[in-house]
């Protein structure tokens, strides 16, 4: 069974023909939502709601591949250092770039997080004159 990307856009993605307008958790081929509410005291310490090892990480895999959105979503080091215990490959990806990286992969071989709704901020002390 292969997933099928149709389309992805800034604050939605659609796979094999459902639009998600939420980050999705790829896990074995099956689609769901990412529930980060584990994650969310997180925030003021990233200024986005990271993405940690509270979450319901799909770990059945040899690859995890990480959807940033637009470079956005930070992922804590707890997530690192779990991969690596695992010895799953992780790779931190923009979405769209992560969803190119999908396409090759069996659903079997590698799961994924991906990230929809975000852009990357900018710095607050740059200004345009």
């Amino acid at each position: 069974m292969s997933i099928r990307f149709d389309a992805f856009c800034f604050g939605s993605i659609r796979i094999d023909g459902i639009t998600y307008k939420h980050d999705v958790v790829i896990d074995q081929g099956q689609v769901r939502k990412r529930k980060k509410k584990p994650s969310k005291k997180f925030r003021g310490e990233f200024g986005h709601t990271p993405l940690s090892a509270e979450e319901e990480i799909p770990w059945t895999c040899r690859r995890l591949v990480i959807g940033t959105g637009t470079g956005a979503l930070p992922v804590m080091d707890e997530v690192k250092r779990e991969a690596a215990r695992r010895k799953i490959k992780l790779l931190i990806l923009p979405t769209l770039e992560a969803i190119e990286e999908l396409k090759q992969q069996h659903p079997r071989d590698i799961n994924a997080i991906l990230h929809v709704t975000a852009e990357k901020k900018s710095d607050p002390k740059a200004s345009n004159p």
